[in-house]
């Protein structure tokens, strides 16, 4: 155990799946059986639950589903991170994911979002406009596009 709350503890299924986003990577897994997509990672599709499923690298894109504000949480961490923003986002592939989204902290529904890592979590931020910066909590690493 790695006695933070906030850090994966990766098993032999999920390894693949943590090491990708250690590397600034989103994987999905998606079904050969249906062609559906789903997000968290399971061995099996929760579809059609055939177990003829694969990885495959994410967009990075999402959109804002739903997000609540935690303004109070005792365990480390994550006190020093309050106020934070848990979140569902639907991912453009099309499965939903729990995460949080950093910097901005003028939400709305639907708002576009791009991923993003800390610690090579996972984390989504808002899709810059024109004339908008980065604001508090995004110090994240954004991944590169891979040829």
């Amino acid at each position: 155990m790695t006695g933070r709350l906030d850090l994966p503890e990766p098993d032999a299924f999920t390894r693949t799946y943590w090491e990708a986003a250690a590397e600034g990577r989103l994987l999905i897994r998606r079904c050969r059986a249906c062609g559906r997509a789903h997000h968290y990672p399971r061995e099996f599709c929760p579809r059609c639950w055939s177990e003829d499923v694969t990885w495959e690298a994410a967009s990075g894109r999402a959109t804002l589903y739903t997000w609540s504000v935690v303004h109070r949480n005792d365990l480390p961490p994550f006190a020093e991170r309050t106020p934070y923003v848990a979140a569902v986002v639907d991912l453009a592939e099309g499965p939903r994911m729990m995460t949080e989204v950093v910097g901005e902290r003028e939400l709305s529904a639907g708002a576009d979002l791009e991923v993003a890592f800390r610690e090579g979590v996972p984390v989504f931020r808002i899709v810059p406009g024109i004339g908008q910066v980065p604001g508090p909590g995004s110090e994240v690493t954004t991944p590169s596009p891979r040829a």
